[in-house]
């Protein structure tokens, strides 16, 4: 076969799109025989299903292919949809946007384009040159992290569209209200001085060709991106979701992290702060929590303070942000997040 046929193929778009049709459909045939085979991979296990390790065995086994199933497909959607953004693009549709508006703008944005904690110092930077105000770059990092696709797609796979809305909801109010909030203070003054310093530098983005073909790539290499960095700790998360559905009694942890125990929310904010994950890693946590009676405001919590407020994401910021701001900042979003655990588990008891 010639280069130049070779050549041709690869770049026919129609190829594309059958081979992404393709696998598409082995993904659902495969996730469709995904229970009967677990559950027959465990029945080969020499043990006794009704015992403590037998159910976290199981748990763990069907859980974790599940998860990373879901996970791709969510990836590579959304890595799809993300080819439309850039932060490029993103800072331009924040520059010169009003406070307000342009919180929850910022907070919308943050759904699609979810810049995770590591690229939080260059797209704070490039906020600040491009002109768009503190309080609306705060909306965005708050949404980003924490209201991004893949956790709201494996909280309506996992656990229900009911509790993935609820998610989606309070934590955009959240995102826009503390952004809001922060703006109001005018706290530039307590940014690094040479935060501070930079200028903004307006100059036009050109509009990039993708073509169809480019969009598929992006999905395929978010893929391999996200994935490939993250599942490691899905798995951490499910082997934690195995021990608590196998091994913590159900009562037990109602006492805990149940409607009646008014400081259990406050607790799992504090708990999950100094926890390193992501969404992908919790929401198995989460799934285990809810199985085994946890209140949903307090583990809407958890999850919301080990996304937002983590312990290595103020590390972070801690190259553009002065300790008092840092201080503002995880103090506003942890009110926030207290507002919504304690609604919840009123609303729900």
């Amino acid at each position: 076969m010639s280069t130049d046929i070779v050549a041709h193929r690869a770049k026919n778009p129609t190829l594309w799109i059958a081979a992404t049709a393709a696998f598409v459909l082995l993904w659902f045939v495969l996730y469709g025989v995904l229970a009967p085979l677990s559950a027959w991979i465990v029945s080969l296990l020499p043990l006794a299903a009704a015992s403590r390790l037998g159910g976290a065995a199981a748990f763990f086994i069907y859980e974790t292919p599940k998860v990373l199933m879901l996970l791709t497909l969510v990836v590579f959607a959304m890595g799809v949809v993300r080819s439309f953004f850039s932060a490029e693009r993103t800072r331009a549709l924040l520059a010169g946007k009003n406070e307000g508006i342009g919180n929850v703008a910022a907070a919308s944005l943050g759904i699609v384009t979810p810049f995770c904690s590591c690229s939080a110092v260059p797209m704070f930077l490039g906020f600040v040159s491009a002109g768009v105000p503190l309080g609306v770059t705060f909306s965005f990092l708050i949404a980003a992290p924490m209201v991004n696709e893949v956790a709201l797609g494996l909280l309506f796979a996992l656990i229900g569209w009911q509790v993935a809305l609820t998610y989606l909801a309070f934590g955009l109010a959240i995102a826009i209200v503390a952004g809001w909030t922060i703006g109001r203070l005018h706290l530039e003054g307590w940014l690094e001085d040479w935060v501070r310093n930079l200028r903004s530098a307006s100059a036009d983005i050109p509009a990039a060709t993708i073509t169809t073909i480019d969009r598929i790539k992006a999905g395929i290499e978010a893929v391999k991106d996200i994935v490939g960095k993250v599942w490691l700790w899905v798995a951490a998360g499910i082997a934690v979701g195995a021990f608590i559905h196998g091994y913590v009694p159900a009562g037990l942890l109602a006492s805990i992290m149940g409607r009646d125990a008014w400081w259990s929310v406050p607790a799992a904010v504090v708990l999950g702060i100094p926890m390193y994950s992501n969404a992908a890693g919790i929401i198995p946590v989460v799934e285990a929590l809810l199985g085994k009676g946890a209140a949903l405001g307090t583990t809407l919590a958890f999850m919301m303070s080990v996304t937002a407020l983590s312990l290595p994401e103020m590390i972070i910021l801690r190259k553009v942000l002065t300790i008092r701001l840092i201080a503002v900042f995880a103090g506003v979003v942890g009110i926030g997040i207290l507002a919504v655990g304690f609604l919840f588990n009123a609303l729900f008891s």
